[in-house]
Order: structure tokens, then C-alpha cells, then sequence
């Protein structure tokens, strides 16, 4: 267990884990142990507010703290790095949530030998469900990796993984989220289309894809069979199924997911020309 954590950066990804942890039982839900560190007054009055802790400036923030934990945007990193080398030793756990940058760069904006862990959560840390993968840095040994996966943890699940993978992982996991969100939006508009009202399709849509994620999760059945399971010969599952099909809908999903590792890899490599 960490004694103390300093986030840098309070946007949504820095929200939802700062909602996780606080209202989780894991680790760190005490919120005089954080501090965030936030630019925009308006959103440090709002963290403020909302969670309890505190949003001292970033020489305060990370001075001392057990673990920092980077979330800010990849152009931003340039700029930080130089700030953190005064303050961060390499006695500390930096934990990147920094899209695409991976644990060389950051490392190399660091004091020798800092420990750095790389890690791609999603949105559904606010409400305990997340889906986080970590990688280690070269210097960062199996005990930072578990305190980092203890961390995360507390906001659900982790997965360890090679740093060759995190990029495709920030596309269809991180960016996961979005796509079901998308779809429920392509649905409940398909109720409206159909006569309901936008409230009832909303309902509907709802609790029909928290119902199918837990069967998937749940039932020990890939998706493959579940669809099946619900497509009778005939009816009007496989009916619209096919449509999907002609729509090329598994292609496009599998093209997006490509553009989004491509575009990870691009704001990498971005970041080094700088």
C-alpha cells in the first residue's frame, strides 16, 4: 500500500480514477492522501469540491509522494518532464497514463533510473468497472508493477502486458468505451426510428447492454455462441444480423481500431520530434 499519490492532471480519465478510488475499499480512499495537480481554477474548485482532496501546485504535489501518476495530454509532456526531473527522484513510482508515449520517453525526461509504469485505463474506472493494461519501464521492478496494479485494481480489472501491445491496447480499450457508447446511441435512435419514444428506446437500450455484458462476462460463452444462441433460423435476429453484415459493420470496427493504434503510434512519435 502507497502511502500518499499525486495525479497530474484532473481532466475525465483523472476524474473517473479519482472516483474509483475514493469510493472503492482497495486502496487510497482516503482523500488526504491525494493530491492533483490542475491547471484551470474552475476544474480544481471542482475537485476540490467534488472529492476532498487537495490541488496544491506541482512542486508540492509530487515532492514526496509514494507515487505520481502522469495524466495528461501527449503534447503536454514535453512541456512537464522538465518540471518533474526538479522534484521526482527515482526513490518515487511515476505511473504514465499518457497516450502513445511510452515508458522511454518518460523515462528519459527523468532523474536516471526513476521507475516508470505505463498504464492504458478506460472511462469505466468512475464506476469501478475499468479494464486497465501495464507494462513495465526498464527500471521499474515486479513490486512497482504491483503497487501500480494495486492501484488500479481498486477501479477494476488489470492486466500485464508487453509494451509492444499497448499501443493496440489504447485503441480498442481505452477507446472501447466510446465505441459501445456509439452503438447504444445507433440503437436507441433505431427505437425512436421505429415508432418508440426516445426515453423508452433509451431504457430499453440500457439495461439490454448491461444484460448482454454480463452474460458475456458471466456465462463462460464467447460472443460467437451467444449471438447464435439468439439468432433463430429464420428469424428476425440473423435477419438483421445479415444486414449488419452487408453494412460491413466487422470491418469497419476492425478498420476504426487500426486507425486508432495508427494514430497512437503517430502522437508517439510526435512527441520525440518535439
Amino acid at each position: 500500500m502507497m502511502d500518499s499519490l499525486a495525479i497530474v492532471g484532473g481532466g475525465n480519465i483523472g476524474a473517473a480514477l479519482l472516483s474509483g478510488l475514493l469510493e472503492g475499499d482497495v486502496v487510497l480512499h482516503d482523500p488526504a492522501r491525494i493530491a492533483v495537480v490542475e491547471q484551470s481554477p474552475d476544474r480544481a474548485q471542482y475537485l476540490r469540491e467534488r472529492f476532498g482532496i487537495s490541488t496544491p501546485g506541482l512542486a508540492e504535489a509530487v515532492r514526496g509522494a509514494d507515487t505520481v501518476l502522469l495524466m495528461v495530454k501527449p503534447y503536454h509532456v514535453e512541456a512537464l518532464l522538465p518540471q518533474l526531473i526538479e522534484h521526482v527522484t527515482a526513490e518515487q513510482l511515476v505511473i504514465s497514463v499518457v497516450g502513445g508515449i511510452s515508458t522511454a520517453q518518460i523515462e528519459r525526461g527523468l532523474v536516471p533510473k526513476t521507475p516508470v509504469v505505463r498504464a492504458m485505463p478506460n472511462t469505466a474506472a468512475s464506476v469501478g468497472e475499468g479494464m486497465t493494461a501495464i507494462c513495465a519501464g526498464s527500471f521499474a521492478s515486479d513490486v512497482h508493477l504491483e503497487r501500480a496494479g494495486a492501484l488500479l485494481r481498486s477501479v477494476g480489472k488489470v492486466v500485464e502486458v508487453p509494451e509492444t501491445q499497448m499501443n493496440a491496447i489504447t485503441a480498442f480499450s481505452g477507446s472501447g468505451p466510446a465505441f459501445f457508447f456509439y452503438f447504444a446511441e445507433a440503437l436507441i435512435d433505431s427505437g425512436v426510428l421505429l415508432g418508440l419514444s426516445r426515453e423508452l428506446s433509451e431504457e430499453m437500450v440500457i439495461q439490454t447492454a448491461v444484460g448482454a455484458a454480463v452474460m458475456l462476462r458471466d456465462s463462460g460463452m464467447d460472443p460467437v455462441r451467444l449471438r447464435a444462441a439468439v439468432s433463430s433460423p429464420g428469424g428476425t435476429t440473423i435477419t438483421a444480423i445479415r444486414e449488419l453484415e452487408k453494412a460491413g459493420v466487422r470491418g469497419a470496427v476492425m478498420t476504426a481500431t487500426e486507425a486508432g493504434r495508427d494514430r497512437t503510434i503517430e502522437i508517439g512519435e510526435q512527441a520525440d520530434d518535439h
